[in-house]
């Protein structure tokens, strides 16, 4: 958020133009200068006009202190300078500062009113005439432009009659292009209407205060007012009217052969370039950002969540504007390896994602098994409900191919992103196998995100194409969710239609004959394979993209780590898994269940799939367990018989208490029971097994250097190495990896089938590696002497109380052992530094609404917990159940309990969550 709201009116400075106060500008930047106009649209060639300006320079003069470069700074409409005074006040500051010369365009700001209609390219010409008279022209330092709504177009029509100064492009919620295909925005038609236009534009403030409501957070009073003081009068807003109606949109519109000049040549020159974007923005909407990123694919580009169109307002992007600048300009080495670096780190041999189908051309063996209901075939026949479906890898090999030829034929191409929404099973095998070989990069989005998670998801990642079913493509219909439409079930004509759907993937299947090997190309190890999503649970789901290398890489580690080898039976429980089965040879059953709730898994549902194969492995999530061993009552003898065969149980998605998997250990007596640490970044990074757990809480009794406070999630895996950043007084971290036994930190990993990066996230993905080579987790945890990691919880949760940070898992722990009590959270609540530990628990038998622990039971809890980790806890909370994340059903949502808890303890009022 905006540093600027924070300034009190009787701080803020009031320039000679008027008498409101300007929350957050320092009057030394002001200054007015007098240019030249060489603008078409002028009666005199070279008449004087008066242009008002917030730039540093002078400040930065009087300092002694020499920028680094210049920062051109331009507005759209209907705002002023003033959208900058945050970036012009950082660059000041900041220990290598930059020059910002923040325009108010003429009849704009504080600007003069020329009185003329200046359209598109009389704005390019007047920001040369200006550069030119006060010297950026010559100064012989790199300019870069800053730009945000139709100041974009303005900078770079200036940037490309300047391309020996201009070195590089920052923009944000802005466009150069509008495909005429298109309706332009709602909004802009609406003040484009000649009964609308001038009622709105001159005749009130009424675009300036729609244009100040699309800011989340809302500005302050002090800061809306001082963007209106410059538009008091229907004249002085005369210049707002001429920028809407200078929209170029039709082929015919005065400005549009201008407009269609400087799309096209910002394609043709390549500069550094940085997007930054607010993804709430009605009026720039998502499809201008694509249109940036296809003119500079070489762009970085972070997209702010939630943000709308007043961008610069609303979130602090002076500091990734500056730090950009640095990395490219400033002399810093970047914190943040190019893709290109990273991909060239630790190459090993590269064997294909989907080499096993290859190898098992002629194997009339099981690959995929189908349990429960099928909402399509990959042959076209019609679906069937709960029946088991076997296909043989010899049918898989050839469907992939046959679909993949499809796909191509159709129009998908290598690096198109196709959006899969389908269930595990034959289907979602054969397309994600097919996209792999021809290198479409196959996105992940789970529907266990919920409406908004998945259209934030689907939006920001944009895929070319979307495939799903019936229930899918009516989501996409009603949400607009983007991509060319493919049905994965028969559909009649009529509903084709009103689907938008191009094709079905039985059509695409029938349309392929024969397959030639040569028309399949080969894939790049190290371009994109996959946009596989986070489970929302800290923040909206990243994207986090894998290549075919890595990708290859996550395959190897799992296969290496538990020596699953071809000819292996796999029930997976837990989606992420379904994909892997045939990457690893191994046939592979999907439960009935619903995959988007692994808590539906049902003890028969499991029993049922291992028997379809005679698997021998099994991978599910914690609450999948949970539900396991509570229908497990239900089994039959024939049905106990198979889980008693499974010698290898996998769980992840969260840590599993020891007493969880003593219990899943009776019902599975000969299995081996793992619970691998990691995460959609990087999976698995550590392996633990039941019987390392037990000695480790062994170690722990006795003292044992470092074991103890935590899950023990074991040591890492083949290719993976792990450290700590030691947490500072301030939940901060220190900069030095460390592995010393019993020292708290954040854990930093790096592994061949690491993450690529985050997608369209810049300032995320920098976040991740500001210890260079290795990635950030967020996670906090330590070692012990016999060099295990024990996890601690998430260092966004870490406690800071005045004795020093306290990470939570310990004492959550502990409070589960009180008879009583089930899932705990201990969250903390007031201000940073000064915090208290709070114990938000469930209750066996549930509550029925939140309300204050009885007396007796909080004063067991809080003892419990002290005697076991020396953590006072303040508060004892008593919740029917806790929020948790939809894709795991596991993992708790400690923020939202926080500052429920905040909420509940400042008022009295336990409302419910």
């Amino acid at each position: 958020m905006t540093s600027s709201p924070s300034v009190s009116p009787d701080d803020a400075a009031r320039l000679p133009f008027t008498e409101t106060p300007l929350p957050g500008v320092d009057p030394a930047w002001s200054r007015v200068v007098t240019v030249a106009s060489t603008a078409p649209v002028e009666p005199v060639p070279g008449r004087k006009r008066r242009w008002h300006l917030l730039d540093n320079g002078q400040a930065l003069s009087a300092a002694g202190r020499t920028p680094q470069g210049i920062v051109l700074a331009v507005h759209g409409n209907p705002t002023w300078s003033y959208l900058w005074r945050d970036v012009v006040r950082a660059a000041t500051e900041t220990e290598r500062p930059w020059r910002v010369v923040a325009v108010d365009q003429l009849d704009m700001g504080f600007s003069e009113r020329t009185g003329l209609f200046r359209r598109l390219e009389d704005r390019v010409t007047d920001l040369g005439d200006l550069t030119r008279e006060i010297g950026l022209d010559t100064a012989g330092l790199p300019v870069v432009t800053l730009a945000h709504d139709w100041g974009g177009l303005i900078s770079q029509g200036w940037a490309q009659e300047h391309p020996q100064i201009h070195a590089a492009t920052v923009m944000t919620n802005t466009a150069v292009h509008h495909d005429d295909a298109e309706p332009i925005p709602s909004a802009l038609r609406l003040a484009l209407n000649k009964a609308v236009h001038g009622p709105v534009t001159t005749g009130s403030t009424a675009f300036l205060d729609t244009t100040l409501a699309l800011c989340d957070p809302a500005p302050s009073k002090d800061v809306r007012k001082a963007y209106k003081a410059p538009y008091t009068t229907r004249e002085r807003r005369e210049g707002i009217a001429h920028f809407v109606a200078d929209i170029p949109a039709p082929p015919e519109h005065p400005s549009h052969a201008a407009y269609e000049r400087i799309a096209g040549r910002m394609s043709a020159r390549e500069v550094p370039t940085l997007l930054l974007w607010g993804t709430g923005d009605p009026v720039f909407q998502q499809r201008y950002l694509e249109d940036l990123m296809h003119r500079a694919p070489h762009a970085d580009v972070h997209r702010y969540e939630g943000a709308k169109h007043l961008l610069p307002e609303a979130r602090n992007i002076s500091t990734a504007v500056l730090t950009w600048l640095d990395e490219r300009f400033g002399g810093v080495e970047p914190v943040v390896e190019s893709h290109r670096d990273r991909r060239a780190r630790g190459r090993a041999a590269f064997v294909p994602f989907f080499a096993e189908l290859d190898a098992r051309r002629h194997d009339d063996t099981p690959a995929v098994v189908d349990m429960g209901p099928v909402t399509g075939t990959v042959d076209g026949s019609a679906p069937e409900l709960n029946i088991e479906r076997s296909v043989t890898w010899a049918q898989l090999s050839s469907s992939v191919d046959r679909l993949a030829v499809a796909l191509l034929r159709t129009g998908v191409r290598p690096g198109d992103r196709v959006n899969l929404m389908v269930p595990p099973g034959s289907m979602l095998t054969t397309l994600i196998y097919a996209c792999l070989r021809i290198g479409a990069v196959i996105v992940v989005a789970d529907q266990g995100l919920g409406r908004k998670g998945l259209t934030r998801a689907l939006k920001g990642s944009s895929p070319q194409w979307f495939v799903g079913i019936r229930k899918a493509l009516v989501g996409a219909r009603a949400l607009g969710w983007p991509g060319r439409r493919i049905a994965a079930d028969s559909l009649d004509p009529v509903s084709k239609k009103l689907l938008g759907v191009e094709h079905t993937v039985a059509e695409l299947m029938d349309s392929v004959t024969s397959v030639d090997p040569a028309e399949i190309p080969a894939v790049d190890p190290d371009a994109e394979a996959a946009v596989l999503f986070t489970s929302g649970s800290t923040g909206p789901a990243k994207g986090v993209v894998y290549t075919h290398r890595q990708m290859a890489g996550m395959r190897d580690t799992i296969r290496d780590t538990y020596g699953l080898r071809a000819g292996t039976g796999l029930v997976a429980g837990f989606a992420p898994f379904a994909l892997l089965g045939p990457a690893l040879g191994a046939a592979s059953v999907t439960p009935d269940m619903d995959v988007t709730s692994p808590k539906t898994l049902t003890a028969q549902a499991l029993a049922e799939a291992t028997m379809a194969i005679r698997a021998t492995a099994v991978f599910a999530s914690p609450a999948a367990i949970e539900n396991v061993l509570a229908t497990a009552d239900a089994l039959s003898p024939a049905e106990r018989d198979a889980l008693a065969r499974v010698d290898l149980m996998l769980s992840a998605g969260a840590p599993i208490p020891e007493q969880l998997l003593a219990r899943l250990q009776e019902l599975m007596p000969a299995a081996e029971l793992h619970t691998p640490y990691g995460m959609t970044e990087a999976l698995p990074l550590t392996d633990v097994s039941l019987d390392v757990i037990r000695a480790a809480r062994e170690d722990a009794q006795r003292g044992v250097d470092g074991a103890g406070r935590g899950v023990c999630v074991g040591t890492p895996v083949e290719g993976a190495e792990l450290g700590v950043l030691p947490l500072t007084a301030d939940g901060s971290v220190s900069d030095e990896i460390v592995t010393t036994p019993g020292v708290t930190g954040e854990i930093v990993a790096r592994a061949p089938h690491a993450k690529d990066h985050y997608d369209r996230l810049w300032i995320t993905e920098r976040e991740s590696d500001l210890t260079p080579g290795w990635h950030r987790t967020g996670d906090v945890g330590h070692f012990d002497a016999r060099e295990r990691l024990w996890y601690e919880g998430r260092l966004a949760h870490v406690i800071t109380m005045a004795q020093g940070p306290v990470s939570s898992v310990a004492a959550e722990h502990a409070a589960q052992t009180v008879p009583g009590v089930g899932r705990v959270a201990v969250v903390g609540v007031g201000p940073v530094g000064s915090q208290s530990a709070v114990a938000v628990i469930e209750t066996v038998p549930r509550a029925e609404k939140p309300h204050l622990a009885p007396a007796e039971l909080s004063e067991r809890v809080r003892a419990t917990v002290d005697f076991a980790t020396g953590l006072p806890v303040s508060a004892v909370l008593v919740v029917p159940e806790q929020p948790t994340d939809i894709r795991h059903n596991s993992k708790i949502d400690r923020t939202a309990l926080s500052g429920w808890a905040e909420r509940a303890l400042s008022t009295g009022k336990l409302s419910d969550l």
